[in-house]
């Protein structure tokens, strides 16, 4: 899209809200036809120092400020960058409808809610807009397809480059026993008596549906009271010898990687857990730790490759942020000035409203 193009929407939009009394909501960027507003702006923001909360438990006041900055500083460059891939799936024909579908109907179970109305009005009670929740979940979705199309399909970790890794960090591999977990939970915290034999009976009919050939972590993301790991398909952590209860240990050590427990009653409530691998104590093979190797590799390779796509998504589109703004990963040329959006003598007529609107790049010299 042109200047010109781009003066002639903003000024369209103000005079339209000028017509009809109303102050328009701050625009942030513009991103070819897509803009982002303050309030989208602000959210992510209070999304990032949540984030920020949860990941730095137990840190100081002064550590926590320092990783809440540190989080919210990439804010816009990560709406932006969603915009950018949003519009690229679109361009691509993606539809994750199915998925949209799905996922509404995983949070629906997570939530012990009967229809998709009850997550609607559930949603809506807590200030959400229906539409806005679905449309974040779909944005999810088309950003994760288009990012594997386009940049993770193109990364390549072959067995010798893994092999070779393997060698050079011999020490990472030398461990203590220990087990790596997921759960699936259902909770008893805060029922009566009269609930517990039919949540017990829950648990049992997931244990079966796990032993009958089911996916524990699909289970896990839908059926599992832990909401925290149920995002991430029941997984734990791992453990070593001594780190769990007694009972747990007992459990899960004598487990070979893919099995499963019984039901195992709690405080919490009924748990079931999946030993993901078992290490043996001392140096573990490289087809135990191949994986993890991989995983590794995949991460450190991802950032920069996705970075350049971006770069490259970005210089093929029009993206104009609003000064006052930081951007940081703008490219050359990006800030733009705020102008009028109506003549002077239109906005006597009309009144003495702020606009809060932009349009005009500014040059660079």
């Amino acid at each position: 899209m042109n200047r010109l193009a781009v003066l002639l929407l903003f000024a369209a939009a103000g005079a339209a809200a000028q017509e009809q009394g109303k102050v328009v909501e701050e625009i942030v960027a513009r991103v070819n036809n897509e803009i982002i507003t303050r309030s989208e702006y602000e959210r992510a923001r209070a999304s990032a120092a949540e984030d920020a909360q949860q990941e730095c438990r137990g840190c100081g006041q002064e550590q926590l400020n320092t990783f809440i900055a540190e989080k919210q500083k990439n804010v816009l460059r990560d709406l932006i960058d969603q915009s950018l891939l949003v519009q690229r799936a679109k361009d691509m024909g993606v539809s994750v409808e199915p998925e949209v579908i799905k996922q509404l109907d995983q949070i629906r179970i997570q939530n012990n809610l009967s229809s998709m109305e009850d997550l609607e009005k559930a949603v809506s009670g807590q200030g959400l807009n229906w539409e806005d929740f679905k449309n974040n979940i779909r944005n999810g979705l088309l950003t994760r397809r288009v990012i594997g199309n386009e940049v993770g399909s193109h990364l390549s970790i072959g067995k010798e480059e893994i092999a070779k890794y393997y060698q050079e960090h011999q020490k990472e591999f030398v461990r203590r026993e220990q087990v790596a977990l997921r759960e699936i939970l259902v909770g008893t915290v805060g029922k009566n008596d009269a609930e517990i034999p039919e949540l017990q009976k829950k648990a049992e009919n997931l244990l079966n549906r796990v032993r009958n050939g089911e996916d524990f972590g699909e289970l896990a993301k839908r059926f599992s009271d832990d909401k925290e790991t149920a995002k991430q398909n029941g997984f734990l952590g791992e453990y070593q010898r001594g780190a769990l209860a007694k009972e747990l240990e007992e459990a899960v050590f004598k487990l070979k990687k893919n099995q499963t427990t019984d039901v195992i009653q709690t405080k919490q409530g009924f748990l079931i857990l999946q030993v993901l691998e078992h290490y043996d104590e001392g140096e573990q093979p490289l087809a135990k730790v191949e994986p993890e190797i991989m995983d590794k590799l995949y991460g450190e390779r991802m950032e920069p490759a996705l970075r350049n796509y971006l770069k490259t998504l970005r210089e093929q589109s029009y993206v104009v942020v609003k000064p006052g703004y930081v951007d940081t990963a703008g490219v050359p040329n990006s800030q733009i000035e705020e102008v009028s959006a109506t003549p002077e003598q239109d906005k006597k007529k009309l009144g003495h409203k702020k606009f809060l609107l932009f349009g005009k790049r500014k040059e660079k010299t």
